[in-house]
C-alpha cells in the first residue's frame, strides 16, 4: 500500500501540491479561529446546586436541604457521582457527570430533577443552578475606583448598573460581585415594647410584608372615559415602613415606631474584600462561560468596559486587579517564538548536512505544513491554544525533522546509487 501511495505520488505531483496548499490554508485559518488561553481547562464535568437558607446551622441544613436534593440527585443518566457540603445557612450540590457529556443537556436533567425535588424541601430554601462556568473560568477581577464615595453606594453601582451591562458580553457566564454594604432596610424590634402591646415577631414581619405590594382594582367608565384603578403600596423610605400600623388598641392604632427603631443599613458580612492593604474595596469577578475564547471574551469584557465607563458617576473608574490576559498573551508567545526558532534551525541544519537545497526544501516545507495540520486537529477536538498544547506540537518538530532527513537522505543515496549505475552502464 505504501509503494502504492509512493508511485501514485511521484505520478500526480499537482495533486500533491494542491492537497498540500489547501492543508496548509485550512491550518493557517485554524490558527487565527483556534482558542486561546494560558492553561488547559482539566476541571470536571460538573453542575452546581446552590441553596441559601440563612439562619440555620450546618447540620439543619444537612438535614432539611442537603440530604434531601443529594438523594433525589442521585440516578441521573451518564452521572459519575453527586458530592454534598453543608456550612452555615448554605448548601452546595456537585453533581459530577461523565467527560463526554454536554454541559447543557447536563443542567437541563438536573432542572427536571429538582422540579421534584423542590417539595421535599422546607419554605425559603430555593435551590438554584450555579454559573456554566468551570474551575478556571475566572478570567478578570475588578475594582471600583470611587474616592470619596461609601461602600454601600459602591455596592449599588456594582450590582444596578455595572453588572447588568458585562453580564450581556457575549461568552460571559455570571459577573459575581464582591465587597461593600448591600443596603437594606432594617427594623429594631424592642422586646419589652412588643410585650406591651401584646405583639409577636410573626405580627410584624407580616404587616409589613402585607403593606409592601401592590394590588390592581377595576375599571370602570365615567363621562365617556375608562379609568383604570390601582393601589400603589411599595415601601420607599423609612419613614413610610414606621407608620405602617401593627394592631389597633382602644381606638390607637400601633405602628411600627412605637415598638422598635428602622434604619437603612448594611446587610451581615462574613468577610471583606480589601486591596492591597489600603481598605476596603468593591468589585467584581468575570466568569467565563465554559467552552468559551478565554482571549476573546476578556478584550469584549474590555470594551465594554470603555462603554459602562461613559455611565459611571463622576470621578468613579475601573481598576482592574487581575487579568488572564497578560499570562495567556506571555505563554502563547513565549512557545510560539520557540516553535518558529525552531523551525528555522531545523531548516538550516538540514540545508548545512545535505547540502542540497530542493532535499532542504522538501523537509522545510514539511515543517509549517505539519505545524498547521496540528492546529487543524485541535480545532476538530476542541483543544485550545495554550502552554501544554503548543509545547506538545514545539516538542514533535524534533522527530518531524529527523522523520524527514532519514525518508530524504535515503531518497538521494538512492537516486545517487541509480545515477552511478546508469553512468557506469
Amino acid at each position: 500500500m505504501i509503494g502504492k501511495l509512493i508511485s501514485f505520488s511521484l505520478r500526480n505531483r499537482m495533486i500533491v501540491l494542491l492537497v498540500a496548499a489547501g492543508l496548509f490554508g485550512w491550518g493557517v485559518y485554524s490558527v487565527a479561529t483556534n482558542k486561546v488561553d494560558a492553561i488547559p481547562d482539566l476541571s470536571e464535568n460538573q453542575v452546581i446546586v446552590f441553596t441559601e437558607w440563612m439562619g440555620r446551622s450546618p447540620q439543619i441544613i444537612e438535614d432539611q436541604v442537603t440530604y434531601p436534593l443529594v438523594a433525589n440527585l442521585q440516578g441521573m443518566p451518564q452521572v459519575k457521582y453527586v458530592r454534598g457540603t453543608s456550612m452555615f445557612g448554605m448548601s452546595f450540590i456537585y453533581i459530577i457527570f461523565e467527560d463526554q457529556t454536554d454541559i447543557y443537556w447536563a443542567r437541563e436533567r438536573v432542572l427536571e430533577r429538582l422540579n421534584y425535588a423542590n417539595r421535599l424541601l422546607p419554605e425559603g430554601a430555593i435551590p438554584t443552578l450555579g454559573p456554566d462556568g468551570t474551575g478556571v473560568g475566572h478570567i478578570l477581577w475588578y475594582t471600583l475606583d470611587a474616592p470619596g464615595m461609601d461602600l454601600g453606594e459602591q455596592r449599588a453601582v456594582q450590582d444596578w448598573y455595572v453588572k447588568f451591562a458585562l453580564q450581556n458580553v457575549p461568552g460571559v457566564s455570571e459577573i459575581a460581585s464582591f465587597g461593600g454594604f448591600q443596603k437594606q432596610y432594617q427594623i429594631t424590634l424592642d422586646p419589652n415594647k412588643l410585650t406591651y402591646y401584646n405583639l409577636s415577631v410573626p405580627q410584624v414581619i407580616a404587616a409589613v410584608r402585607a403593606n409592601n405590594n401592590e394590588s390592581g382594582g377595576r375599571k370602570f367608565e365615567m363621562s365617556d372615559m375608562g379609568y383604570i384603578i390601582k393601589t400603589t403600596g411599595y415601601l420607599q423610605s423609612a419613614a413610610q415602613i414606621e407608620q405602617i400600623p401593627l394592631v389597633t388598641q382602644n381606638t390607637i392604632p400601633v405602628l411600627v415606631r412605637d415598638i422598635g427603631t428602622v434604619q437603612m443599613s448594611g446587610e451581615s458580612r462574613l468577610g471583606i474584600f480589601d486591596l492591597n492593604g489600603e481598605g476596603e474595596a468593591v468589585g467584581g469577578i468575570v466568569v467565563m462561560r465554559y467552552g468559551e475564547n478565554a482571549e476573546q471574551v476578556i478584550a469584549n469584557v474590555k470594551a465594554k468596559m470603555e462603554e459602562v465607563s461613559a455611565g459611571l458617576p463622576k470621578g468613579v473608574k475601573f481598576n482592574i486587579v487581575y487579568d488572564r490576559s497578560g499570562l495567556i498573551n506571555e505563554s502563547v508567545n513565549s512557545v510560539k517564538a520557540t516553535l518558529i526558532e525552531e523551525m528555522l534551525v531545523a531548516s538550516v541544519l538540514v540545508f548545512l548536512f545535505l547540502f542540497h537545497w530542493r532535499s532542504a526544501l522538501i523537509i522545510i516545507i514539511q515543517l509549517p505544513l505539519s505545524v498547521a495540520i496540528g492546529f487543524i486537529l485541535l480545532n476538530a477536538f476542541d483543544i485550545s491554544s495554550n502552554i501544554m498544547s503548543l509545547t506538545g506540537i514545539a516538542l514533535a518538530i524534533g522527530v518531524i525533522v529527523d522523520d524527514a532527513i532519514v525518508m530524504v537522505e535515503n531518497a538521494y543515496r538512492h537516486l545517487a546509487d541509480a545515477q552511478t549505475l546508469e553512468n557506469h552502464g
